[in-house]
């Protein structure tokens, strides 16, 4: 049969963030039925993937999934595929996800770095205030460069690797925690030393800046915990662009509130926000100095999601042509 004859493929897009790239994702080889849900009406995300041959999602579950019987493909508009349910994709339909974040996110890590290696938060607030704290007028401390210093990152995906290449270019050394520490590969060449996931304590004993870059699993949940924080000096930072759930929130907040470590840059939250209003928890850390608090928007550069529109169209014309998808994770 030729492709002219063929039916289109149904398409349900139920993240919002997603949807408004429609025109990107729409450039598929040949044209498709395309039904986008509105999360503001109860019950339109099932009513959407009802009958669908693909589902676009950021998250999805097992409840808006009864009775997809037509579905050929669960598409994650994301890197993490840890908010859809188990059990929600149905046995022997692909589950594949999107990159593109690491450039973006890597930025982010290096920007929050140097705002609070040299003091921006608390220089800025100086002088809004009418201040002129400088080293000659008010005694004001030196700050630090990057340069020199020593990054940890703990993980090393797309993510690790964006991060230590402009670790790099800013004269830092890097080293790197590893579930396969002799795995080698693109990026390799860019670690001064790589330690196994058990040696979490002498990196972090070694680093000046950590960065957690690692995905959530139950090995890694909570694996920063008073005990490992209680491994950095007393100048080091920590970078958390993974999930929240990886550092345990009672033990940073103690080490931040005692002055244990030198400071935090916190993208990802152990709470969910409730629409528009940031979850309880940000509040708590917001009462701290030395912290840059941000709402899980590292990576939400323009070009990310043009980027990832551009993979899941991609994906939905090998589907089309019934060859092998990209960047299938199950």
């Amino acid at each position: 049969m030729s492709a002219e004859r063929r039916d289109p493929l149904r398409i349900a897009v139920t993240d919002p963030i997603m949807s408004a790239f429609a025109d990107d994702l729409r450039r598929t080889a040949r044209p498709h039925e395309w039904v986008f849900a509105d999360l503001e009406v109860p019950g339109s995300t099932r009513a959407a993937i009802e009958g669908a041959d693909v589902v676009i999602c950021s998250r999805l579950t097992v409840d808006e999934m009864a009775g997809a019987d037509h579905v050929r493909l669960v598409h994650a508009t994301g890197a993490g595929v840890d908010r859809v349910d188990a059990g929600a994709v149905p046995d022997g339909v692909p589950l594949c996800n999107t990159g593109h974040h690491g450039a973006a996110i890597a930025e982010h890590v290096i920007m929050t770095a140097l705002m609070l290696r040299r003091r921006v938060i608390e220089a800025d607030a100086e002088m809004r205030r009418g201040e002129w704290c400088t080293i000659a007028t008010a005694g004001a401390p030196y700050h630090r460069s990057l340069a020199g210093s020593t990054l940890g990152l703990i993980g090393y995906g797309e993510i690790g690797r964006s991060v230590a290449h402009l670790a790099t270019a800013f004269g830092m050394r890097v080293v790197a925690l590893r579930r396969h520490p002799d795995a080698g590969g693109p990026g390799s060449e860019l670690l001064d030393r790589v330690y196994g996931e058990d040696e979490l304590h002498p990196l972090l004993r070694e680093s000046d800046v950590v960065v957690v870059t690692a995905p959530l699993t139950e090995s890694t949940r909570g694996m920063i915990d008073a005990d490992a924080l209680a491994q950095l000096h007393a100048d080091a930072l920590i970078v958390n662009v993974a999930r929240g759930a990886l550092i345990d929130e009672d033990a940073l907040y103690t080490a931040l509130a005692e002055g244990r470590i030198g400071g935090a840059a916190i993208d990802v939250w152990w709470d969910a926000p409730q629409g528009a209003e940031a979850p309880p928890v940000v509040q708590r850390f917001a009462g701290l100095d030395r912290v840059v608090l941000t709402p899980h928007h590292s990576g939400h550069a323009r070009e990310v999601f043009t980027a990832r529109a551009a993979d899941i169209a991609r994906n939905i014309d090998l589907l089309d042509a019934g060859l092998p998808l990209e960047r299938q994770v199950r």
